[in-house]
């Protein structure tokens, strides 16, 4: 799967709404530019998101859960669901913080991402949680903590003495912290 969400690949709105970001910044975004970008009429573009704001975060959440679909894709062959975690969540952080439009949003309007890290939950934030959930279930089930009907036991806390700052790269180093809490 490419960086795209499946559903909204191929979607002229948001790809010419990424041109968009890409060339000018979230702040000088218009729909117009879109539209024009899109070669569809303003209304078009209106009647489907409404407002600059509802296409960014449509444009942010294809781009974004196509990077969280890749992450998970490319560990599901992992032995153990662990491991699947570890470094699914992983490779997750470390594509998002390539990806052109986080890093492009990072350079010219970081103030706009810092409300969807700390204040906001989006569809994407919310598509993270729900896979991490199921993956962690996964585990806990697999370690015979809980019953696994009776879902994931809050107070079930792991530890470890393993020290991840000894791990050789901050992906290594990623994994190693994420594999000590599971």
């Amino acid at each position: 799967m490419s960086q795209r969400h499946a559903e909204t690949e191929d979607d002229p709105l948001l790809d010419a709404a990424y041109d968009s970001v890409m060339a000018v910044g979230v702040r000088r975004t218009t729909l117009t530019d879109v539209a024009r970008r899109a070669g569809v009429s303003r209304m078009t573009v209106y009647r489907r998101f409404g407002d600059v704001a509802a296409l960014i975060q449509a444009l942010m959440t294809r781009e974004f859960s196509g990077v969280l679909s890749d992450a998970v894709e490319a560990n599901a062959a992992r032995e153990t669901v662990r491991e699947r975690l570890a470094h699914g969540a992983t490779d997750g952080v470390v594509r998002l913080s390539g990806h052109p439009l986080f890093l492009r949003l990072l350079d010219v309007d970081p103030e706009l991402l810092l409300p969807y890290l700390v204040q906001r939950h989006g569809a994407f934030q919310h598509l993270v949680l729900d896979a991490f959930a199921a993956l962690l279930a996964e585990v806990v089930a697999a370690a015979g903590l809980v019953d696994q009907s009776a879902g994931v036991d809050p107070e079930w806390v792991p530890t470890t003495a393993y020290d991840p700052w000894s791990a050789s790269t901050p992906e290594h180093r990623w994994v190693a912290l994420a594999s000590a809490w599971l």
